[in-house]
């Protein structure tokens, strides 16, 4: 709790007029550049001159009075009436004796029409239990122990690391049917979530939104509570040891972040003072057809500092590691899921929203500037150009971009009967025309299991047996693409049912051998992904990634190579999209001697039918895919094998790739 030491023969005077706000503070909020707004705006809890209390300030330029209402009087309207600070818009006041634990809202009346409202703390960090909407009086203390990880990680975070990012909702990743089938707390699932990734490899868990949302059923995409880890997990205190946890077992945590909307329930951010406040006034543009919310308005200087103020928090207070910013082309065209007549052009007269990508630059710009070994993730589905790219090179200044056409086209492929591949076969490559135009993430994540879709392994084709091959192959092509990876939960063991949020993955599965088996070919993708430098540190770039042959469409048959930096390693990779095992398959090598089999999907291991290379292939001076020696090898049906070589080179020698 903050202390205050003010002059003691005005203590009476003085705490009417308790503030943390100075003047620059408020210079740099209507500049749109205060980015640490969470320490000034909301409740505090203080101590002044041995006083104890909380202090009060929230932004409502348009408000004629404001009252703070809560259990400390009843709720009464006419509450703890706050003071106009000069010009700024900010209304601020201390209430002693107004402690942690309190429950308010701010009542407020605009100052011409007599509107008036009850509204949520924009920058409360802790709000009771959904449905109930009011927010409590808290701190953001906590006693960190992460302290190797957070020096360490921008190890971790960097473009040559491997990535490999495990999605998950926290409400029904796993839950407690003998008691009624509740939620796990942050602190029960901590334990459990930990255990679980670290023992299937994964580098990364990307929560899906936490902030304080009202609608269960909005998965957290609906947001209200800007800074505050929603409540029904528990406090913000039991949110960080979650966080600290998981770094402490070595694993980096991403964040869903949703500045591209909020929803407009009453307690909400919607009208927030009898006005147009936090959104565009104009439907619009302030409007969102799609999800039936409101859009932030982007060109006023406040709302940047709001938003930015918000991913500092979760950054700064919660030691999230990334943050991956939904809906991202939502912000990005005016005319974005409009007709004609239904939208606003810029001033240039385009589709653009050039407030909005002003705002994006600024943002990823002030938080590379201020947390540079953190990544920043655009989910966005379109081709605009270098959103993972330096603003100094025109870029959106992203680390990081979703890769949605991968996704769509690839689920696509593997969804087509085997016999009807071969007329699809450039859905597979198409992908390597733009493959490092951006910094991608190869994604399936939760967005392809809703909402009549269906389950990864209920959209693979054929028998049982071919549904979890293809769900191998399809794991596998993905850790064998340049670019790094993101899975959503349950997928890892084939889970039948479609994702629903009202209950738990169906942990049963596992007793069954096939779902076990794909679960452990995702762990060993994982290792291996991890431990072969040529299958991360050239994610970004052509020098890690070669074709040997993307033209075997007629038996529905790719090959490539991936290099690490030095190309003292290199990765083959075959995968046979069909059924039929390729016995005495040729195939071109850049160099003799032995390639090891490291993987191979049709492993009895796994629940394969057992087909491979007893431990990998010599290559032999015969010439093939215009290279001087290749391997005749035997493909599994619906496999994928990865195999290693290790070029022979002199101490500390580097070959250099030009």
């Amino acid at each position: 709790m903050i202390q205050l030491t003010l002059n003691h023969n005005q203590l009476e005077t003085t705490l009417d007029n308790v503030s943390l706000i100075t003047d620059n503070d408020i210079y740099l909020f209507n500049e749109g550049t205060h980015y640490h707004l969470y320490e000034k705006l909301g409740s505090h809890p203080l101590v002044v001159n041995g006083v104890e209390g909380t202090y009060f300030a929230v932004w409502a330029p348009n408000a004629g009075q404001v009252f703070v209402k809560g259990d400390f009087n009843d709720w009464n309207d006419e509450g703890f009436p706050l003071t106009l600070r000069g010009q700024s818009g900010i209304w601020e006041g201390f209430i002693p004796g107004m402690t942690k634990g309190s429950l308010y809202k701010y009542r407020i009346i605009h100052r011409y029409n007599g509107y008036a409202v009850d509204k949520a703390d924009p920058f409360n960090s802790h709000q009771e239990i959904p449905p109930r909407t009011a927010s409590i009086v808290w701190d953001t203390e906590y006693p960190w122990h992460d302290r190797e990880w957070m020096e360490n990680r921008a190890k971790v975070n960097s473009f040559d690391a491997p990535i490999s990012i495990y999605e998950v909702h926290l409400g029904s990743w796993m839950r407690i049917p003998e008691e009624g089938n509740r939620f796990l707390t942050y602190r029960e699932i901590a334990t459990k979530l930990a255990e679980y990734v670290k023992r299937l490899g994964f580098t990364h868990v990307e929560l899906m939104p936490i902030t304080e949302h009202p609608f269960y059923a909005s998965w957290g995409y609906q947001t209200t509570g800007y800074f505050a880890p929603t409540s029904r997990y528990g406090t913000p205190q039991d949110f960080m040891y979650l966080i600290d946890h998981l770094h402490q077992e070595g694993i980096g945590v991403i964040l869903d972040w949703v500045p591209s909307h909020f929803p407009t329930d009453l307690h909400g951010l919607n009208y927030f003072d009898g006005t147009h406040l936090y959104e565009h006034a104009d439907p619009r543009q302030g409007f969102h057809p799609d999800w039936q919310s409101s859009i932030f308005n982007y060109g006023r200087n406040e709302i940047s500092s709001f938003l930015i103020s918000s991913a500092f928090f979760w950054l700064d207070k919660c030691h999230i590691d990334g943050l991956r910013v939904d809906a991202v082309a939502s912000m990005l065209y005016l005319d974005y899921s409009r007709k004609d007549g239904e939208w606003v052009a810029n001033k240039y007269g385009g589709r653009d929203n050039l407030e909005a990508i002003d705002f994006l630059k600024r943002f990823n710009q002030a938080v590379y500037q201020h947390f540079p070994d953190v990544q920043t993730i655009a989910e966005e589905s379109t081709a605009w150009a270098k959103v993972s790219r330096p603003i100094y090179d025109g870029g959106l200044g992203f680390g990081l971009k979703w890769d949605m056409g991968w996704m769509h086209d690839t689920l696509k492929y593997m969804s087509l009967d085997p016999i009807a591949r071969k007329h699809h076969h450039n859905l597979l490559t198409f992908r390597m025309i733009y493959a490092f135009n951006e910094n991608f993430v190869l994604p399936l994540s939760h967005d392809e299991v809703v909402h009549g879709k269906g389950s990864l392994i209920g959209k693979m084709p054929g028998d049982y047996w071919q549904k979890f091959a293809n769900l191998r192959v399809l794991f596998g092509y993905m850790y064998a693409q340049a670019a790094k990876k993101l899975l959503f939960m349950g997928a890892e063991f084939g889970q039948w049912q479609e994702w629903s949020h009202d209950r738990s993955l169906d942990w049963h599965l596992l007793d069954y051998p096939m779902h076990a088996g794909l679960q452990r070919w995702v762990t060993d993708l994982n290792h291996t992904y991890r431990q072969e430098k040529a299958l991360h540190e050239l994610d970004f770039s052509w020098e890690g990634f070669e074709w040997i042959d993307c033209d075997d469409w007629q038996q529905s048959v790719i090959s490539l190579i991936r290099k690490s930096k030095s190309t003292d390693e290199t990765i083959l990779v075959v995968a046979n999209f069909t059924p039929v095992p390729r016995y005495n398959y040729r195939l071109g090598v850049p160099n003799n001697g032995f390639w090891q089999e490291l993987l191979n999907s049709d492993s009895g291991d796994y629940g394969g039918s057992g087909v491979g290379n007893f431990g990998g292939v010599t290559a032999e001076e015969i010439p093939c895919h215009d290279r001087a020696f290749s391997l005749n090898i035997h493909l599994p049906p619906l496999g994928i094998l990865f195999f290693k070589t290790k070029i022979d080179l002199p101490e500390n020698s580097v070959i250099s790739i030009t």
